[in-house]
């Protein structure tokens, strides 16, 4: 994670927040010291990633995904009834 100190954060504030609001969290310092960390609102937690689930149940798999094209493959290589 990035860490700016307080006058460099003063210059380039308007910079720093559109990279916060794309997820690029940053802390400010003051002497070397963290003072605060700056996440998007809508951020997940920490240590939380929000990715498995995004589409739950939004999509159907059919039951015999695991068995779909077999014949199609069989003919390509050759071990089709």
């Amino acid at each position: 994670m990035k860490s700016v100190n307080i006058h460099e954060a003063k210059t380039n504030l308007s910079k720093l927040v559109a990279d916060a609001a794309r997820g690029e969290s940053f802390v400010i310092a003051k002497a070397g010291k963290p003072l605060v960390k700056v996440v998007a609102l809508d951020a997940p937690s920490s240590g939380e990633k929000r990715r498995v689930g995004f589409l739950s149940g939004q999509l159907k798999v059919p039951d015999d995904f695991d068995r779909m094209g077999d014949e199609q493959i069989g003919r390509l290589f050759g071990t089709a009834p």
